[in-house]
Order: C-alpha cells, then structure tokens, then sequence
C-alpha cells in the first residue's frame, strides 16, 4: 500500500513549526501531511483516545497517523505503553505492535524534550545564530543531546543567551522555526531524533 498522507499529531505549536519545516526534508515529494498541535502533553494525552476513534471511521488506506510527545520527566516505557495501548484500543496497528512492514501508528518520543533535536543540530543551531562557535558541541553539557541534565530548553535558552540571543527569555516557537529551517535530519546526532526519522522511512518501505 503506497502511503500518500501523514496525520501528525504534536503536544505544542512549536513542534508544529519545527516539523512544518523538518518533514519536506523527511518524507518522499509526493506524500502531504497535516500537523495538528495541542495545548501540552498532558492535553495531547488526554483527547489522544477519541481522537484515533474518531480516525478510525473514516481514515482512507493510505494515510498514516503519526504522535509525537516530549518524555519531559516521565518514564519512556510507561509513556510509549500508553501511546501503543491507546492505538490499539482503537483498532490500529502499531510499528511496535506487528511484525508486519505495514502499519498505522508510529508512536515516537522526543528525549527529553524537542530541544534535543535542535541541540542535534549543531551545523542547523549555528546557521540560525552566526555568534554560536560550533565548538559549542565539544562542551560537556551539548555533547549528548538526549542525556542533557537540567532540561533541553534550558540548555538551549543558556547557550543563546550566552551570545545575546533571546535576552528576554527563550521564545520556543520562533527557535523551532529558526533552526528547523537549516536542520539536516541525516546530520542530527539525537538518538530520538534519528528513531522518529527512522520510523517515518518505515512507512515507505516495500
């Protein structure tokens, strides 16, 4: 079954911006997509159930749904159980719940926060913030995107500020569009980054 259309789903409207910019790069020319963002996890999480009842009424052969959250403090395993077990529940198959190449429902998480996949990039977080030296990357606290201490968001709002970007406070949603507009997927060194990425090429395999 060729797949034409991806439903994506997204706590918060800065992981919409990001993507807007982020899944052209990702998915083949012919496939569309439409992202739908929510007020927060816990929001997401919340009307996550209805919502796949409602897809499944009416969601054609060759569309896909895709949700996304940030794993913020929460356990991985206890949060993708609850994403699997609601798709499920409504009667779809999962990337991680068949054995099969096809399948309706990628579940993914962003470790531990969005901003990992932006802290991936360094190439992407330099092109958006010239003052930025790449050697940002050689730092302790950038090296492993996914395992940053003290939350992603900081680490991204310190390292900004520290050139005289966002004085004001980190404005996630013009961050997300700044630097997913440079961002390479194939050069991003977030694991979860690199599992979403993976699990999106899935969808198109034979």
């Amino acid at each position: 079954m060729t797949v034409l259309h991806l439903e994506v789903l997204v706590e918060e409207y800065s992981a919409k911006v990001a993507l807007d910019n982020l899944l052209p790069k990702i998915l083949p020319s012919d496939v569309e997509f439409e992202l739908h963002s929510f007020q927060g996890k816990s929001d997401l999480l919340k009307k996550l159930p209805q919502r796949l009842k409602g897809y499944r009424s009416w969601l054609p052969d060759d569309w896909r749904i895709v949700v996304l959250c940030d794993r913020d403090n929460d356990d991985c395993q206890d949060l993708k159980k609850s994403l699997e077990d609601y798709a499920i529940l409504s009667g779809f198959t999962t990337k991680s719940s068949t054995a099969s190449q096809q399948f309706t429902v990628l579940n993914r998480i962003a470790i531990e926060e969005l901003e990992a996949w932006f802290l991936g990039d360094a190439i992407a977080i330099c092109q958006a913030y010239p003052k930025i030296a790449k050697s940002f990357v050689t730092q302790q606290r950038y090296r492993y995107p996914d395992a940053i201490k003290g939350g992603t968001w900081e680490a991204l709002e310190a390292l900004l500020k520290g050139k005289g970007y966002h004085q004001g406070g980190l404005n996630k949603v013009k961050a997300a569009r700044t630097i997913s507009e440079y961002m390479q997927p194939r050069n991003n060194q977030s694991p979860s980054f690199q599992c979403f990425n993976a699990g999106i090429q899935a969808f198109f395999r034979e």
